[in-house]
């Protein structure tokens, strides 16, 4: 075999396998909406299908995704946005009968391979979607401050 045939498929191989891991599932409640991020590892060019959905009384049902088709009664309520890394589902009018296993599954386009996460949704355990984003957005005015204290405290303008 033609050395350059074997290193293009050896490549080729290797970008399949570790193209579309899924590292991370995490799930929270953004108003009435349940927000479920799906991080993911993006080492391939080729594109990537996916599906998210939720088993409950042992029955699995599909919300959103390219690899299944959505049921009729998630259709409306499921909006996806995707960036380099991430695949966010917001599942709109989040109640206890919404309430189950959650999976997000990744697969290159023409492989059978998947990677997929699962994350347990129970209402009253979810947390509230972020909650330091003000503070992680823009910590600037808050290092200034504390940087700025012992000068304010040395000029006589603030006693502590």
């Amino acid at each position: 075999m033609n050395p350059a045939i074997s290193v293009t498929l050896l490549l080729t191989v290797l970008q399949v396998a570790s193209g579309q891991k899924v590292t991370s599932l995490t799930a929270c409640l953004e108003d009435q909406s349940l927000r479920l991020d799906c991080r993911h590892e993006n080492s391939t060019t080729l594109p990537l299908q996916y599906e998210f959905s939720l088993t409950r009384d042992a029955k699995r049902h599909v919300l959103s995704g390219t690899m299944g088709v959505p049921e009729h009664a998630y259709r409306s309520r499921t909006n996806v946005t995707s960036k380099n890394t991430m695949k966010v589902l917001y599942l709109s009018g989040f109640t206890t009968k919404d309430e189950g296993q959650y999976t997000c599954e990744l697969r290159i386009s023409g492989q059978t391979q998947a990677s997929n996460k699962n994350v347990s949704v129970l209402r009253d355990k979810l947390v509230k979607c972020g909650g330091i984003s003000l503070l992680a957005q823009d910590t600037s005015w808050v290092l200034l401050l504390l940087l700025g204290l012992p000068l304010l405290q040395a000029v006589g303008f603030v006693s502590l």
